[in-house]
């Protein structure tokens, strides 16, 4: 027997490392969070927990742990079981969000029903839900490419369980998770090569639902209203813009320092948790803000860079996961320095490894994993060692495009395969 079928998983005993930049942007944003939390937590953790000033940073310590341990079980397992169990993790993402909304099971807080309780863990349904979401879509543009690319029916027909699932999401009033769902799903169906008519067909549709969704919920249009006049109730529906925008201001170039803040000081509602960037723009400043910005840019852009080398590979369910999980990132961080910024309506969105809570940082964890293991398939494909994640060899034609066996590609051919790359999607129709 040789080692390589020794080894559990298909994992190789050789070492063909990972992607630098997107190890070293989560491993920093990571540890930045950590001591954000810490920063940002002290009044609250003396005044609502009664213990520490260290209380969530220990908390958030213990979920980095555990967000560790579940990304090293998720990069253990090969792409073409997570492909195949893509429908039973659709089921189990449904069973999640239908147990959340059944009384004495889910937990509310702030008017919402998110929460399981397992022991002294709260799990935020939605995070899991929607990984397993896109893990399914992945799989689907995969197995129907031709329906999708060529019929009306294939694009809808995902858009029924995406249905089920904004159905659910809404019932739990978790309007962010839907709207990121939903535009991540569009992504990936666009980046699938769905028809440009059919996709801005059901783009309008989805946003014609999602700006209904915000008209009939009294508490959402006085969102709207606030974001449009946050001068209109400072000390009431809009306290906690105001206050974000307060922290935002105090940054001003070079923030007033790490710990400093003033608006942790229990000014700031949610301080630690979906207005963290608050805090930190107020404590580092523009500077810090910009290379906040520049680490998510970072991640999401050797996100879709590992996706695109496994496209070429003829890895598609990789490739598509990885634009999901990519476009993921992006968005709702982008959303949430958004909100934090007075750019959007208040909206509760964590924002990913920095803001306090399990789901989140164990989610992001295992979806920066998922992308670390397509990043290893394509190396190890590369590498000369066909078989790993169902595939048997790689096309001349692909592997050129790839670099496999011509060393790497420089900066300026990288970015002539990006440009022809949504050149060429771009003219389908």
């Amino acid at each position: 027997m040789s080692t390589q079928a020794s080894l559990p998983f298909g994992l190789s005993p050789a070492r063909y490392g990972l992607d630098t930049g997107f190890c070293l942007a989560v491993a920093i944003l990571i540890a930045w969070g950590l001591v954000m939390v810490a920063s940002a937590s002290v009044a609250v953790s003396e005044r609502m927990a009664g213990a520490s000033t260290l209380y969530y940073f220990n908390r958030q310590l213990m979920f980095m742990a555990m967000g560790l341990g579940a990304a090293t079980l998720a990069f253990a397992v090969p792409m073409k079981s997570w492909e195949s169990t893509g429908p039973l993790l659709l089921m189990l993402a449904l069973l999640l969000l239908v147990l959340v909304l059944v009384p004495g099971i889910g937990v509310i807080r702030n008017g919402a029903r998110r929460w399981i309780p397992i022991g002294p863990f709260l799990l935020q349904v939605s995070e899991p839900a929607r990984l397993a979401v896109i893990v399914y879509l992945a799989g689907y543009i995969v197995r129907r490419q031709v329906p999708l690319r060529t019929t009306t029916k294939g694009l809808f027909a995902p858009f029924i369980p995406l249905a089920i699932v904004g159905v659910l999401l809404i019932g739990e009033r978790d309007f962010g998770a839907t709207a990121i769902l939903m535009g991540v799903a569009l992504l990936m169906l666009f980046i699938g090569g769905a028809r440009l008519r059919d996709m801005a067909v059901i783009g309008a549709s989805v946003g014609a639902v999602l700006v209904l969704l915000v008209l009939i919920a009294p508490y959402r249009v006085k969102r709207v209203i606030g974001f449009l006049n946050p001068e209109l109730d400072p000390r009431g529906d809009n306290f906690q813009l105001v206050q974000s925008l307060i922290a935002v201001a105090r940054g001003e170039w070079s923030g007033v320092g790490l710990g400093n803040s003033l608006q942790k000081l229990l000014y700031l509602p949610e301080m630690h948790t979906d207005f963290i960037f608050a805090i930190l723009a107020e404590e580092f400043g523009l500077l810090g803000v910009l290379v906040l910005i520049g680490l998510f840019a970072t991640v999401v852009w050797r996100g879709f860079a590992i996706g695109r080398v496994a496209e070429a590979m003829n890895c598609r369910f990789s490739a598509y996961l990885c634009y999901g999980l990519s476009g993921w990132f992006g968005l709702q961080s982008l959303i949430n320095m958004a909100v934090n910024m007075g750019a959007l309506p208040t909206k509760g969105l964590t924002l990913p490894f920095m803001s306090y809570g399990g789901s989140s940082l164990i989610t992001v964890c295992v979806m920066a994993a998922l992308i670390l293991r397509v990043d290893y398939e394509n190396r190890y494909l590369k590498a000369g060692h066909p078989g790993i994640g169902g595939r048997t060899g790689v096309p001349d034609a692909l592997a050129r495009r790839a670099g496999v066996g011509g060393g790497t590609a420089s900066r300026s051919e990288a970015g002539s395969k990006w440009f022809a790359f949504f050149r060429r999607r771009g003219g389908r129709s």
